[in-house]
């Protein structure tokens, strides 16, 4: 087996304890590059993506910490209007830290619970 990087083995523990906690709830998963970010509420129970939203066509630039908060806001509104309030938030391999963390905390403010 290849020796797993940093990132893979923190991504592979983080999703790991949500489907212990997580139970039926969706997941609030998280992935930032250099230019975008990007969440999507999954079901995973059904194999779909409930919502989803992203900083790709937006005017301003997807790389800072107001971006992250106005994807949050989207991906709030997004899940509440398809009937999800309850999530588990699943930051991947990233630490919950600036844009992560901005993206968490808008989503929150917009309704979702987790």
């Amino acid at each position: 087996m290849a020796k797993l990087s940093l990132f893979e083995r923190r991504r592979r523990r983080v999703r790991t304890a949500l489907r212990k906690r997580g139970g039926t709830r969706p997941r609030l998963s998280v992935h930032r590059s250099g230019r975008h970010i990007y969440a999507q509420v999954i079901d995973d129970a059904a194999g779909r993506t409930v919502a989803a939203a992203s900083t790709l066509g937006v005017s301003a630039s997807g790389a800072n910490v107001d971006a992250a908060v106005e994807v949050g806001r989207k991906i709030a509104e997004a899940a509440v209007a398809a009937g999800v309030t309850t999530v588990v938030f699943d930051r991947g391999g990233y630490l919950f830290h600036g844009r992560v963390k901005a993206l968490a905390d808008a989503a929150r403010a917009g309704g979702l619970e987790f």
